[in-house]
């Protein structure tokens, strides 16, 4: 995978800064969906697109944040080609890829420092799925 699609609301919008220059380290490309600003803004306008753009294969995964990440969860989930996760800590991103097959990650970003956004991050970036019974599963999931 080379292309990450990014979106934030105004609460996730200093971390989201933060992330794209260690994703640019890493050898990956990203498009910023947005927001670009730290005025108060609604996730819903930025979470679409990058749903849509996951979706539709033109990023191969998703990064997102807001406060709690509740939201912009909420938002990507509903959407049937997304499957979002919450993820506070790297052992939850790696299950999230291993068993669930996640396709954007979502960071509480009041709730975690930059370094542990990093961990979480490479974690994810780097776990694959591995299918199996977990695939099984994964068809189900959409209604």
């Amino acid at each position: 995978m080379s292309k990450i699609g990014l979106a934030s609301d105004h609460a996730g919008f200093e971390l989201k800064e933060f992330v794209k220059s260690y994703i640019e380290q890493k050898g990956y490309t990203y498009k910023d969906f947005g927001t670009c600003t730290i005025e108060n803004c609604d996730y819903p306008d930025f979470a679409h697109p990058l749903a849509e753009a996951v979706e539709t294969k033109e990023v191969d995964l998703g990064i997102a944040l807001c406060g709690s990440g509740n939201g912009i969860g909420m938002t990507l989930n509903k959407h049937q080609g997304i499957r979002a996760a919450i993820c506070w800590n790297a052992d939850i991103s790696q299950v999230t890829r291993a068993h669930n097959d996640a396709n954007i990650l979502v960071l509480p970003a009041r709730y975690i420092n930059r370094e542990e956004s990093l961990e979480i991050i490479h974690t994810f970036l780097n776990t694959p799925f591995e299918g199996g019974r977990h695939q099984i599963r994964i068809k189900k999931i959409p209604v």
